[in-house]
């Protein structure tokens, strides 16, 4: 049985998701509950060279928060697989920077002996794996806000291949924000 791949990414209505800030007056107990069982279902975090760099400038001195206990110390310990060829520095590990073949690489990963593997944020990483059909699970987290600015690169749509999903699950919590998971759909006959 092989690891299941899931990205989760925090968007507004009109579908930005880079700093997602306002998305915070939204996170309330059922999102941290939501937020630390997803963390906690996992053994691994996979991610791009941009996220890796943020999320290592501000992990590793992530204080504690109420509601998440152990999620600060479950994101900067467990292993690392970050997609880059560019990379030079790696200190938020441990951690295992994929250089080349990466969908081969990465289709091993999911043949390991583990947990679930987690990708935050859906840039060219998640949207390479969901066209190569090792994305498993796209879970969106739609916050009841309009931005209203967008820039190329800033929202959930990319140009690349078009592809099919089902809706697997919806939640709402009492904040008003809709977290969908998608799974890819079969090819229509």
């Amino acid at each position: 049985m092989s690891r299941k791949i899931t990205a989760v990414v925090y968007a507004s209505l009109d579908g930005v998701i880079e700093n997602p800030e306002w998305s915070v007056p939204y996170f309330n107990e059922q999102a941290a509950k939501r937020a630390r069982d997803t963390l906690f279902a996992s053994d691994a975090l996979l991610l791009g060279r941009l996220t890796y760099e943020g999320f290592a400038q501000a992990w590793p001195t992530m204080p504690e928060q109420p509601g998440l206990e152990g999620f600060a110390h479950r994101m900067n310990t467990l292993p690392k697989y970050v997609v880059s060829a560019t990379i030079e520095k790696t200190e938020w590990g441990p951690v295992t920077v994929i250089r080349d073949d990466v969908i081969a690489r990465i289709r091993t990963l999911k043949e390991e002996p583990g947990g679930g593997i987690l990708i935050y944020g859906v840039g060219r990483l998640a949207h390479t794996l969901l066209e190569h059909g090792l994305l498993d699970e796209l879970e969106i987290w739609f916050h009841p806000v309009l931005v209203g600015t967008t820039a190329p690169g800033t929202q959930i749509v990319r140009e690349g291949a078009r592809s099919l999903l089902e809706l697997a699950e919806a939640t709402t919590f009492d904040s008003g924000v809709a977290v969908l998971s998608y799974r890819p759909a079969p090819a229509p006959a």
